[in-house]
């Protein structure tokens, strides 16, 4: 397993304008509030013949398909302009074979964290929608309103997901210094609950969020070092065979 390096070279040409006041009177460095923020880019895996065909896949070992691969490959490159000084990936298939991408674009090793796997699903593992309807039609009816408090035989229920993927999410975090950019490479599902908690909003708001697609991602930022987070990027992705337009600053 890597490890994060002792020191980290600091992030070039990606920090946002920010105004920095400081007091006359106060000598020495400046406060930490006037640090420019850390942003997290949380990425899903690219696509896989399971998610194409609609089969739940959980903890399954499941790797990407072709266009899970292209996806990736389209993707690093831009994730890898955002001179990420660190990246963290789910042990699963196919968000190690997703992050081995931009590992290649951007020349780190990545930190593989089991905290970071998509939700255990037990006995709906491999099952289609259909198939999960007909068989467990009760739990079915649950996961369809959003409900995820009821468990299917060998599952996790939500916050069970949230109790590990929140401080997976903080400790990728917690390894970027000021102005600087961590990615890590999870699940759909997982994904969100990490996010929704990560930003400290009620946990039933994730039912109101889109899913995200495969290979796109959501981008957290901190106005200034240790403030509150803001999500600033929502489901963005690079589609195989384009370029990802430049992000405009963000002045707001």
């Amino acid at each position: 397993m890597a490890r994060l390096p002792a020191d980290r070279p600091a992030r070039h040409g990606h920090v946002r304008p920010r105004a920095v006041t400081r007091d006359l009177d106060t000598a020495g460095a400046p406060d930490a509030e006037e640090q420019p923020g850390r942003r997290l880019v949380v990425l899903r895996h690219g696509r896989t013949e399971w998610n194409a065909i609609g089969r739940g896949q959980g903890h399954a070992n499941i790797p990407l398909d072709d266009l899970g691969h292209a996806q990736a490959a389209a993707a690093a490159p831009y994730l890898a302009g955002l001179e990420p000084v660190a990246l963290f990936t789910s042990d699963l298939a196919r968000a190690r074979e997703t992050c081995t991408y931009v590992e290649k674009a951007t020349g780190l090793s990545a930190v593989e964290d089991p905290r970071l796997r998509e939700f255990d699903i037990g006995a709906r593992q491999g099952l289609t929608m259909p198939e999960f309807a007909e068989k467990y039609p009760a739990e079915h009816a649950a996961w369809a309103r959003g409900d995820g408090m009821t468990r299917l035989p060998g599952a996790e229920i939500t916050p069970e997901v949230e109790e590990r993927m929140r401080p997976a999410l903080q400790d990728a975090l917690d390894a970027a210094g000021p102005g600087e950019t961590v990615v890590t490479v999870t699940h759909g599902a997982s994904l969100k609950i990490g996010v929704v908690a990560l930003l400290g909003w009620p946990a039933e708001l994730a039912t109101s969020l889109q899913g995200i697609d495969n290979c796109a991602w959501v981008t957290l930022e901190e106005l200034t070092y240790g403030g509150r987070l803001r999500l600033t990027g929502y489901n963005e992705s690079v589609t195989p065979g384009h370029t990802a337009p430049k992000r405009l600053p963000d002045e707001g």
